[in-house]
């Protein structure tokens, strides 16, 4: 059996849930051997197998690969002599000069999207002669088991958003097209589940004030952050519709869980979500321009993402008001090539396509 070192957080933030599930998957074709990143925190389902991976990790293989499932501007620690292989999930398209110098270090780039794998070409192939075939896509997945088809029994027409509150999330200009899209006598809510654990109380506040304060502030429900996998689902069970109006993305794990249920979705045609959302599984917001990636708090225009102005704004209050007519009218909702994708995007997957790039 192949041996494999992982280094990764183990939580309930993005990449904790990625490492979470890679480690998991890879453990079941391979013997691992795991190095959290801060402290891990694990469901009851996974704490046995985490447990035996950090055990594993007392007597490691020193000769064999190591996945650091982490940021691109901290790749200098791996365990062992052999393979040095980085797994960065970014949302920019252009790197600093810190994040090249660690990127160039590595033997393999593992990235989530044909888009992140030309930026990392474009960025640091010719000067730090990365080759292509050193740049291996390796898609992310979906917990099957978990989010698992479902349908709404509400009657009013459910959007949900889930993702910490972000500039580069769009959460800006969702409030706009959601108050441009319906009227008073609409049955409809939004629902936002976007609490964001790297702001303070007062910046979480604020973002709430937004949505509460404006014009249909009382069809808007805050949802707390869930601690789990499963407490997720069962909002998302809820729920018509996924709407990620996003600028930038590392992969976007919500809108691929949200497909995995039925759930319709609107997203941007732009970024790493590119790599599964499509016209047959998204209604998707055309991206005419891209703008210097700013938002006075996490991005000071390192890079460019997409440029959400009034016509993307009415486009995604277009699709919300098709969705909504549409339930109201009795039609399904369900979203059956979004099914098909996430078939296709399992957790096993991206264990398989991982061994098969060493």
């Amino acid at each position: 059996m192949q041996d494999v070192n992982v280094i990764a957080p183990i939580n309930q933030l993005g990449y904790g849930v990625v490492g979470t599930n890679i480690t998991k998957s890879l453990s079941k074709l391979a013997k691992i051997s795991l190095w959290p990143i801060g402290s891990p925190e694990a469901s009851n389902e996974d704490i046995d197998i985490l447990k035996q991976c950090m055990v594993n990790a007392n007597f490691p293989n020193f000769d064999s690969p190591c996945i650091r499932i982490w940021h691109q501007h901290d790749m200098s620690q791996f365990v062992g002599r052999g393979l040095k292989i980085g797994f960065p999930i970014f949302e920019l398209d252009k790197f600093n000069e810190q994040e090249k110098h660690h990127l160039s270090y590595l033997d393999k780039i593992f990235v989530c999207s044909e888009w992140a794998k030309e930026i990392v070409a474009k960025e640091i192939g010719n000067q730090f002669k990365v080759y292509r075939k050193d740049i291996c896509v390796i898609p992310l997945g979906v917990d099957r088991s978990i989010f698992m088809e479902s349908s709404s029994c509400r009657e009013e027409t459910i959007f949900l958003n889930v993702g910490k509150w972000e500039v580069r999330k769009g959460h800006d200009v969702l409030v706009e097209a959601f108050n441009q899209a319906f009227k008073e006598e609409d049955n409809v809510e939004l629902w936002m589940m976007c609490h964001n654990p790297f702001y303070s109380e007062e910046e979480n506040s604020k973002w709430q004030d937004l949505y509460k304060s404006s014009k249909l502030g009382h069809k808007i429900r805050i949802i707390p952050r869930q601690q789990t996998q499963k407490e997720v689902y069962s909002i998302v069970a809820q729920s018509d519709c996924g709407v990620f109006p996003s600028r930038a993305e590392g992969w976007n794990l919500e809108a691929l869980e949200m497909m995995s249920c039925g759930k319709k979705i609107i997203t941007t045609d732009y970024s790493a979500h590119t790599e599964f959302c499509n016209n047959s599984n998204s209604l998707l917001i055309d991206i005419n321009d891209k703008e210097d990636a700013f938002d006075g708090k996490w991005f000071k225009g390192q890079g460019r993402w997409a440029k959400l102005g009034q016509s993307e704004i009415t486009t995604i209050s277009d699709h919300m008001r098709d969705i909504h007519e549409q339930k109201q009218s009795g039609n399904s909702l369900f979203n059956k090539q979004g099914v098909k994708t996430a078939e296709k995007l399992s957790w096993e997957n991206s264990a398989n396509r991982i061994l098969s790039s060493f």
